[in-house]
């Protein structure tokens, strides 16, 4: 692992960089990849093309902060329009428990299928019926239900 790491550390955060545009996400995100790669300890078995598979694995990696950063703006959103209306501030225990419910979801939503993910995203944080969401994903709208089902049963299991 130490000369895999050697080896493809450099090219990895560099083709981040140019991918992020920032050198601390870059450096992040390569670490990570890493720090993924290294908790599958059998990942690098057969691996033929690894540049490839870094790629893959960080692409992962970027989907899944581009999605935390969606559901943190909107959180920040509705917290803004909230507080327009509000007379006060949130106090700090409501602020914690609103910070572990979306922790909660984004883990949830780590832990299911990409299409169930997508559907989750699309519906609840776009707006968009059931049966949009199936005609974006290509699945039938009993489908979608099954996937919103299986995040929120997900989400309930991370929450007990």
């Amino acid at each position: 692992m130490h000369s895999f790491y050697s080896s493809h550390h450099g090219w990895l955060y560099g083709w981040l960089r140019k991918k992020l545009g920032c050198a601390h996400n870059a450096a992040d995100v390569a670490q990570d990849t890493f720090m993924r790669i290294i908790a599958s300890r059998d990942a690098l078995l057969g691996v033929q093309e690894p540049r490839a598979y870094l790629t893959a694995t960080a692409k992962r990696l970027m989907l899944d902060r581009a999605r935390r950063q969606v559901i943190e703006q909107s959180y920040l959103a509705e917290l803004a329009l909230t507080m327009e209306h509000a007379e006060g501030y949130p106090s700090p225990e409501e602020i914690l428990l609103a910070v572990e419910a979306l922790e909660q979801i984004s883990a949830a939503l780590q832990a299911v299928a990409a299409k169930a993910r997508d559907a989750f995203l699309l519906h609840y944080l776009e707006g968009q019926t059931q049966a949009e969401v199936a005609l974006a994903l290509g699945v039938s709208t009993r489908m979608v239900g099954k996937y919103l089902v299986q995040v929120l049963v997900k989400c309930r299991l991370e929450r007990a």
